[in-house]
Order: C-alpha cells, then structure tokens, then sequence
C-alpha cells in the first residue's frame, strides 16, 4: 500500500503479544469476573482478539468517545458519543484502548468510570506513545511502547482508512499534510 511507509508492527507480532496480555489478565482476574469496555472504533480489533485470549468470565460494551474528529492531533474537549449499557458498581473493569497519546481522552474517561464506583478500574492498551503524554497516565497493560509516529492499521486510522489493515504501519506525511 502506497501510503504506508513501513510496517512497524507485522500480524504476527500483534497476536503473540495479545496473546501474552491475555494470559497476563487472566491471572491477574482469576476467581473474580471481569467487565471489558472497549473504546471504539479503534480498540474493537485488539478488543475483539483479546476476549477469545482471557480465561476468565467476563461481559463486554462498547463506549464511543472523540477528541480527534478528523483531524490528527486531539482537541482536548472529549464529548461520549456511545455510553455503556450495564453497572459498574462494584463491579471490576478494564478499558481497552488501541493507543494512548496524549492521555487526555483516556483521563476524562477514566474520571468518569470511577465515578460509577467500580471495585477496581484497569487499562489496557495495545499502543502507548509516552514521548506525547500530557497528562499523568498509565496503561496497567500495554502491548507496545512506540515512537512518535502517525500509525494506521489494526483498528487505528486516519479520517476512517486504513482500520483493516492486520498490521500496523506508519502514514506517509504526505497524506495527513496534504
């Protein structure tokens, strides 16, 4: 594909490593039930491919949330597009995301979940970008540290392409600088 410069991370790669968080949250969860929400549109891959690898009960939803519309750096101002349909009360949760960024999505998030008194609140995330942080924020499962590089592919996207792709690659600057 012409707009990818590099593949930085193959098909293979993305499922070992799911399948080592998978195994790492479930037997961080063992003997207690979990409640995953994923954070679409992005997360719903790495999502969908880490409930089949967690060996323990859990219930899944989905939430919608912006900060970016089309562009590609976040505005900071977070609106819920798509809240969840179930309890959180005492309840234990973990937020998939497809990468953290700057962390100011994520932190509006996570203030809110907290809010709904859940018994304990993780993050997993499949790609952290720390170098980016603007905020104190830490994923308690992460796949992959990664330079500061637009990526597509696996879920992530620029201006809705590129979220089939099974790898993850860098965007060309030319396409989001156009």
């Amino acid at each position: 594909m012409e707009e990818i410069s590099e593949v930085l991370l193959s098909p293979e790669k993305i499922a070992d490593k799911v399948k080592e968080i998978g195994e790492e949250i479930t037997r961080d969860y063992q003997g207690k039930e979990l409640i995953i929400i994923g954070i679409l549109k992005g997360a719903l891959p790495f999502m969908a491919d880490l409930i089949r690898e967690i060996k323990v009960p859990l219930k899944y939803d989905l939430m919608a949330v912006s900060s970016y519309g089309a562009s590609t750096k976040t505005s900071g101002a977070v609106q819920i597009l798509k809240d969840i349909g179930m309890g959180l009360a005492g309840e234990h949760v973990l937020v998939v995301e497809d990468i953290i960024d700057t962390g100011l999505t994520l932190k509006y998030l996570v203030g809110n979940l907290w809010s709904r008194k859940p018994a304990s609140l993780k993050i997993c995330t499949l790609l952290d970008k720390p170098s980016r942080r603007e905020v104190d924020i830490t994923p308690d499962y992460n796949g992959f540290t990664i330079p500061d590089r637009f990526v597509v592919g696996y879920g992530l996207d620029y201006d809705e392409r590129f979220r089939q792709l099974p790898m993850i690659g860098v965007l060309k600057p030319e396409v989001y600088q156009s």
